[in-house]
């Protein structure tokens, strides 16, 4: 299976302004994990994640002050849709990352998460997974 089979289309694009509450918002609203920040004045494409703003949060930092720009991670591994499952699961963990944004000729096209993989490896359930503990 491919990463275009996989990946959410639903790519949120924000600007490096963004402080990281305005950040939660639109990524809270839209139910995903990461945003693509488009800063085209310095690295151009970068991701924030969950992760990033739970950590500044969890450091006391302040998230109506804080910005994209100063937690995006901006050393991105970018996905193809023609990636295998495989080779984004492999990148993820050889990176230590959860999220791929997905690129094509054009740009962002998606962005592909573990959740995605392990929604696609899964095999279907036909009865609900009881929880013990």
């Amino acid at each position: 299976m491919l990463v275009r089979d996989a990946m959410s289309t639903m790519v949120l694009t924000i600007g490096p302004t963004h402080t990281l509450r305005q950040a939660a918002r639109l990524m809270s609203a839209r139910r995903i994990g990461a945003a693509v920040v488009h800063d085209p004045d310095t690295c151009g494409l970068g991701i924030l994640t969950e992760r990033d703003i739970l950590n500044a949060v969890g450091s006391g930092q302040d998230p109506d002050v804080e910005t994209a720009s100063t937690h995006t991670t901006a050393d991105v591994v970018f996905a193809a849709p023609a990636w295998t499952l495989e080779e984004a699961a492999a990148a993820m963990t050889h990176g230590g990352f959860r999220h791929l944004i997905v690129l094509d000729d054009d740009g962002p096209v998606g962005i592909v998460s573990v959740r995605d993989i392990i929604r696609c490896w899964a095999p279907a359930r036909r009865h609900p997974v009881e929880l013990v503990g």
